[in-house]
């Protein structure tokens, strides 16, 4: 199951109190303090691993503490320090403090983290304060939301039942469910593309409808992770079966991207016409070359027609840019 969304309670450790002790020298005449100071309590970490690709755990556990710091002892003896909590997230995740709405960290990166919640210092032993020993501090707590924003070079876009799951599969190692049905992708899906020495990862969008930008049909929840894409590749359905208008289809998918963000918009894309194996898909073409002006690139899943020049386009694209 994807989930990319989920709040958290944290809490780091306390600091360990001081310790209050004496020590009675049977040749001296004055008692001497020997109480040592606490340990420092754990901090909580979080810290994005490019292994884990959902925030499905945190739908189970939402309560993360972490370890006190150990006591002081007698004879001058400190404490031992609590061990840090780390939680591991996926990469591309937003962390925000629910109370201010301050944004911790944005960990994109694999081996990124923040230390999220401080424990506390460790009270100081009557050893050093030489009268009465401390308490240890209380370590932070604060709740948290995680929200996951997918890390991918290529975002495919389109109607629902346009071919997008089966263009991922046809060109990545990904295996969506594939059905003739509408919404058969529930989720995003991420999909490397590797091809001599070039590689790029794609994200498989879920099928947009109109209004999707107003969250008609979990739309904001699939838009949201598009925008850390260089690329767009926006997947028509130009087949004489397809029950909308081609260039329909694709000035409402335009819509939803340009009004879910303004930057969207601003995005290199390409324009992939689909299903060129049934008969009839060149009037549809035309209507839509005619009605957009640009480069289409035509394409057969299921024949595997086009995808070369595809590749050869994603790739020129995403140097291009990277330019």
């Amino acid at each position: 199951m994807f989930i990319d969304f989920a709040k958290i309670s944290i809490k780091a450790g306390n600091g360990g109190d001081g310790c209050n002790s004496h020590y009675h020298h049977r040749r001296k005449r004055h008692i001497t303090p020997d109480g040592g100071s606490g340990g420092k309590g754990g901090d909580v970490i979080l810290r994005a691993e490019f292994k884990i690709h959902t925030l499905l755990d945190f739908r189970y556990r939402q309560h993360f503490k972490a370890q006190n710091g150990e006591r002081g002892g007698s004879n001058c003896k400190k404490g031992k320090d609590a061990a840090d909590l780390k939680i591991l997230l996926p990469c591309g995740t937003l962390i925000r403090d629910i109370k201010t709405g301050f944004i911790l960290r944005d960990l994109k990166n694999s081996g990124e983290e923040v230390i999220a919640a401080k424990g506390g210092l460790g009270g100081k032993g009557n050893i050093i304060t030489h009268s009465q020993s401390e308490k240890g501090q209380l370590g932070e707590e604060r709740d948290v939301s995680l929200e996951l924003k997918l890390i991918a070079d290529v975002a495919i876009v389109g109607k629902p039942n346009a071919g997008k799951s089966s263009l991922i599969t046809a060109i990545s190692n990904a295996r969506p469910k594939i059905a003739s049905y509408p919404f058969t992708t529930k989720a995003p899906i991420l999909g490397v593309l590797a091809c001599d020495d070039f590689s790029c990862v794609l994200v498989d969008i879920p099928g947009l409808i109109e209004g999707a930008h107003l969250g008609k049909g979990l739309g904001i929840e699939f838009l949201k992770h598009i925008e850390r894409t260089k690329l767009v590749l926006q997947l028509v359905d130009i087949s004489p079966e397809a029950t909308n208008d081609p260039v329909s289809d694709f000035k409402i998918i335009d819509t939803e991207l340009k009004s879910y963000s303004a930057g969207l918009e601003k995005k290199p894309r390409i324009i992939v016409a689909n299903k060129i194996d049934l008969p009839g898909w060149q009037t549809n073409l035309k209507k839509l070359t005619k009605a957009l002006g640009e480069k289409i690139i035509s394409i057969s899943c299921l024949e595997k027609k086009g995808l070369e020049e595809l590749i050869y386009e994603i790739r020129r694209k995403l140097q291009t840019h990277s330019c």
